[in-house]
């Protein structure tokens, strides 16, 4: 049963014994149906403006060198597969991408937007973040003006650096390259980049971190803070991410 059930027949029952417990009960259902409805509304919100903006500011993205390329086209059609989306959302994305490829999109508006429509939850506005960033890489070649941009959204989205470092590790996945091959240098940093710690760490606060990533980046808890169903997918490549990333560090101390 509801604790807002519970707590409103126990209010009433102390005013009213057995009449009291029952509109107390009664009020406490209605209350947590409120709440209920209320954060999924938010959450369905999110979603929506999820997709919208993660679209939008692509299409400004690969508009920043000055022209949108077949590659940069190709990249965001790939995405669409990627994420599965129906016909209706496919065609909603096309036409928010190239929304961002007009010459007035308000880049910084549609940024406090979805930041807005996140509530400050940290994890998706990474998440945001990281679907541009592979956007970028996937054509091999970032240009100046689109790092210049992807920075620009960075600090609309308030994160930090070292977030900005960990997605770019991530991006890179050397942790996760697996086999019996030695580990470069530069994978063994991005390890400790994606986890947030310094090679200083101690094996507990490392421990600690991963753990509290592989909380925070659960796609369960995800789709309830509004992360569209169609991006899980993303959602479980990054908590594989950090596992590979905790896992090389575990190899390496232990080497």
């Amino acid at each position: 049963m509801n604790p807002l059930v519970i707590i409103g027949g126990l209010i009433g029952a102390l005013f009213g014994h057995l009449p009291g417990l029952v509109i107390g009960a009664g009020i406490g259902y209605l209350l947590a149906r409120t709440v209920r409805v209320s954060v999924i509304g938010a959450a369905t919100k999110v979603q929506s403006q999820f997709l919208d903006s993660t679209f939008a500011v692509m299409g400004a993205v690969c508009k920043a060198d000055g022209q949108v390329t077949h590659d940069e086209i190709r990249v965001a059609e790939m995405l669409f597969d990627r994420l599965h989306l129906s016909p209706t959302a496919r065609e909603s994305a096309k036409q928010a991408f190239n929304r961002g490829k007009t010459p007035g999109f308000d880049l910084d508006g549609e940024v406090r937007r979805f930041a807005l429509a996140a509530r400050g939850q940290r994890v998706l506005l990474q998440m945001f973040l990281q679907v541009q960033l592979s956007a970028v890489a996937a054509d091999g070649a970032a240009h100046p003006a689109e790092r210049e941009m992807l920075t620009r959204i960075a600090r609309g989205l308030g994160l930090s650096e070292a977030e900005v470092q960990a997605l770019e590790a991530m991006l890179r996945g050397g942790a996760s390259a697996g086999g019996t091959r030695a580990p470069s240098p530069s994978a063994i940093d991005d390890a400790y980049r994606v986890l947030g710690v310094p090679s200083s760490a101690s094996d507990a606060d490392v421990k600690k971190a991963y753990r509290r990533l592989m909380s925070q980046n659960h796609p369960d808890k995800l789709a309830a803070k509004g992360l569209p169903e169609s991006m899980r997918e993303m959602a479980e490549q990054k908590t594989r991410e950090i596992t590979a990333a905790y896992e090389l560090i575990e190899r390496m101390r232990k080497a």
